[in-house]
């Protein structure tokens, strides 16, 4: 038997001024293509569990037109796709059913759209795969497609012991492109904020792998890249836990690593693990900032957690940095306390804070979130069908206190204040200063230029 395990991968963004601008704009969509060329670590993981005797195949596609299902030779394909590859997803399903194979669609869209997703394929896998996956080659293995269910959820969903999750099929990259290779270490976020479909799927517990395992991964993708592996850790919130902060950055700073993260501001409060992320070989970490505006901020997440902080954003930005590591604080406008003078305000809190880098997305209401679901009460979404415009770039309701095309030309204003040559280049040399002062050994090696973060 032959399963396809097939990855939606790249998003397309709506919004022809930005598409037109992000030529001339440096850093523009930098950080969205790295997203976007990520490889599908779910799948991998499937992959691994996936028993022995079934030939396993991964396939990324980034056009649906590339992908002819007449052309393969699959038994069974598993689907999976971001947001805003869903209704291009829904139509490769469809292609593949007509074509005979049956399909399988998973991930944390179909998990929050299980009844849509079924009218394209035969069974929907609603939460984490592992121990969904292997039941689900088994009822196929044993009956065929008659065999398998229509939905496999979860007895007991977020509880899910990393310490069982098997060594990802890394091997299945081989041949390919990226300039981020993925790693997860743990899985949930207690922030819980209103826009978070993750957290709602991993659920509030913090869970983290075992240290063995992770260290495990990292080995065996140097052994398979070497060491000009750069890593992204596939986590809501890294450094939640400061204890097991402590243990990761203290078992992986011989390793030689050059690695990107997400992590809260709260970091900025330990010194210790400061010291560790410098010297460990962490070369950036993001962090959610969502707003510098009070109004904006009230109620974002479950304790207003990030509201109570907002004092020392600017502070907590520049102790993180002067340490080496690089903060790529992100922020959304379109906000219910967003008013016309919320893009000044952030251009000017970024000059400040000295940021390396800033992502500035449209509020964007994906599914299983809150947000959506008070959008949709409300009467505020502007189309009926939304998927392919949630590319974090596009806008889908009306705004509160604006026009959907003042806000839509604010932000875009707003890219250009912040991504032209020269705001880039300033703060380039900012944290080529930082780092000049500081003397780490790796800074010696590498080029200044900073395209280590692209």
């Amino acid at each position: 038997m032959k399963i396809g395990l097939i990855a939606m991968s790249g998003v397309r963004v709506y919004n022809q001024k930005l598409i037109d601008m992000g030529v001339t704009l440096p850093q523009f969509v930098n950080r969205g293509q790295v997203i976007a060329q990520l490889p599908s670590l779910a799948l991998l993981i499937l992959a691994a569990a996936t028993p022995g005797d079934v030939e396993v195949e991964y396939v990324e596609v980034a056009d649906v037109k590339t992908c002819d299902p007449k052309q393969t030779s699959y038994d069974l394909v598993a689907l999976t796709s971001y947001t805003a590859m869903a209704y291009e997803m829904y139509d490769l399903a469809d292609r593949f059913r007509a074509a005979g194979t049956p399909v399988v669609i998973g991930g944390l869209h179909a998990s929050f759209a299980a009844e849509e997703a079924k009218q394209h394929c035969d069974a929907v896998c609603v939460g984490e795969g592992e121990t969904l996956w292997p039941a689900i080659v088994e009822d196929f293995t044993r009956g065929g497609v008659a065999g398998l269910k229509p939905f496999y959820r979860e007895a007991a969903p977020g509880t899910y012991d990393l310490a069982d999750s098997p060594m990802p099929r890394f091997e299945h990259l081989l041949g390919r492109r990226y300039n981020r290779i993925t790693v997860q270490t743990v899985r949930g976020c207690p922030l819980d904020c209103e826009f978070c479909g993750a957290s709602k799927l991993y659920g509030p517990k913090y869970r983290r792998k075992p240290l063995e395992k992770v260290i495990a991964e990292i080995r065996r993708i140097k052994e398979l890249w070497g060491d000009n592996a750069f890593f992204e850790l596939a986590d809501d919130n890294s450094f939640a836990n400061r204890h097991w902060a402590r243990e990761f950055l203290t078992g992986i700073q011989d390793l030689d690593l050059r690695w990107f993260t997400e992590t809260d501001i709260s970091i900025a409060d330990d010194d210790e693990l400061l010291r560790l992320l410098a010297k460990s070989g962490c070369r950036q970490i993001l962090i959610g900032l969502e707003s510098v505006s009070p109004s904006s901020l009230d109620g974002i997440d479950r304790a207003n957690w990030k509201l109570k902080r907002l004092n020392q954003y600017a502070d907590s930005i520049k102790k993180i940095q002067s340490h080496g590591v690089t903060v790529n604080g992100c922020f959304i406008v379109g906000n219910d306390g967003d008013d016309k003078g919320v893009f000044e305000a952030l251009r000017d809190f970024i000059e400040k804070s000295e940021l390396l880098e800033a992502q500035v997305t449209i509020l964007t209401p994906f599914p299983g979130t809150q947000l959506l679901r008070r959008l949709q009460a409300d009467g505020r979404l502007l189309y009926d069908r939304i998927w392919d415009k949630c590319t974090l770039f596009d806008l889908v309701f009306q705004p509160k206190q604006m026009t959907p095309d003042e806000l839509v030309d604010g932000h875009t204003w707003l890219m250009t204040q912040i991504y032209n040559k020269e705001q880039y280049t300033r703060r380039k040399r900012h944290y080529v200063n930082i780092m000049k002062e500081l003397a780490l050994p790796w800074y010696q090696s590498e080029s200044a230029s900073l395209e280590l973060f692209q």
